[in-house]
This record gives structure tokens, C-alpha cells and sequence, in this order.
């Protein structure tokens, strides 16, 4: 086995770890599955895979060791706090006034561009103080103090959290995709589900602002 693979029993105890991670309701999953109700699949998809993109990142900042810098430096965190819960507020406001039951009446409505939806999905993981917070605590739980292939291994455990989360997260989209064509004739609940939507994100702004970096 290469030196970067962790044993069999960290590589089990892992995997389910990231099967409930990757259920767990947090501003990403809100996000793929309020973009997949008010834009479609495609832009849902889009934010899925951008929000990915951040996983990639923060592993890349774990393993690099510069998330560690960021939350012991108490000026970089709150920034980060403020700006990251001042985003999941916007996102709240463009629930509310571009919402799923807009887009479900007007037809013609021009299709979202993929590429904005990508940025938004990287956008709402990389200004997330607490997953920065819970890479920097979850990842270093499955590699050894010392470990000579450290680097290597929270790689491989980034990449395979992906691999794991991609289908669970990707079949929610789908489903999230089918009740879109299901709700086309009711305004009224859709209309419902952008305030919620918008309220979940409002709570996780919140709860960012409450993060402490110690």
C-alpha cells in the first residue's frame, strides 16, 4: 500500500465519518438545494462542484499547515467571521427576492450562468469560518502526530471525503431537481421555501458570528 494511504481501520473509521458529514445540513447543502429549486439542476450542480472546489482548497490549507495560521491570528478570523456571515445574508436576501416561485411563473426567465453558480458555491465554503475550524480539527484525527507522510495522507483523506460526499450530495440535487418540476404549480409552497431557505441561511450567519477560534 503507498505510503500516503492511511491503514484499513482509519480508512474505515473515515469513510463513515464522511457519510454523516455528508448529510449533514450546513450552508453548502442549503445552497446546492435552494439554487437547484429556484435556477435547475444545472446551477445546482454548479454550486455542489464549486463547493468542492473549497474542500480541495481547505485540505490544500490543512495540509500546508496555513489554517492554523489563520485561526491563530484573532484580526484574519473575525474578518473572516464577518465577511462570511455578511455573505450568507446576501445569499438569505437573493433567496427572498429571486426565489424559486419567480423563477417557477416566468418562463422565459434567461438561464443562470454555471460559471457565477461555481463561484458561488467556492464563495460560501472558503468564507465559512467553521469548516475551516472543523477541517483543522477533523482531517488531523486520521493521520498520526509525526507521521513522516502527514502531507501526503490529509491529501488522500481530502480526495476521498470528495469521493464519498460527490453521490450522496449529487443524488439530493436530483431530488431537489424532480420537486422543482413538481412544485412548477404552487407558487404558494415555493414561495415558502424561499423563506426558509432564506432563514436557514440567516441562522448560519449567525452561528458563524458566535465561531471561536479558540
Amino acid at each position: 500500500m503507498p505510503v500516503f494511504i492511511p491503514d484499513w481501520p482509519t480508512l474505515a473509521a473515515f469513510s463513515v465519518a464522511a457519510i454523516v458529514l455528508a448529510i449533514t445540513p450546513g450552508p453548502d447543502m442549503t445552497l446546492f438545494l435552494s439554487r437547484t429549486l429556484s435556477q435547475g439542476r444545472a446551477a445546482g450542480f454548479a454550486c455542489m462542484f464549486g463547493a468542492y472546489a473549497g474542500v480541495a482548497i481547505h485540505t490544500s490549507m490543512v495540509a500546508l499547515g496555513l489554517s492554523a495560521l489563520i485561526v491563530a491570528a484573532p484580526a484574519a478570523f473575525a474578518t473572516l467571521k464577518v465577511v462570511g456571515a455578511g455573505y450568507l445574508v446576501w445569499l438569505a436576501i437573493d433567496a427572498i427576492r429571486n426565489g424559486s416561485s419567480l423563477t417557477m411563473k416566468t418562463e422565459k426567465r434567461q438561464a443562470p450562468h454555471v460559471g457565477a453558480s461555481f463561484l458561488t458555491g467556492i464563495g460560501i465554503n472558503l468564507l465559512n469560518p467553521k469548516i475551516i475550524l472543523f477541517f483543522m480539527t477533523f482531517l488531523p484525527q486520521f493521520v498520526a502526530a509525526g507521521d513522516p507522510h502527514a502531507t501526503g495522507k490529509f491529501f488522500f483523506l481530502g480526495a476521498l471525503f470528495m469521493v464519498i460526499a460527490i453521490p450522496i450530495t449529487s443524488a439530493m440535487v436530483l431530488a431537489a431537481g424532480w420537486m422543482s418540476a413538481t412544485l412548477r404549480q404552487k407558487p404558494v409552497v415555493t414561495r415558502v421555501i424561499d423563506w426558509l431557505m432564506a432563514s436557514v441561511f440567516s441562522a448560519f450567519a449567525v452561528k458563524i458570528l458566535l465561531t471561536q477560534s479558540r
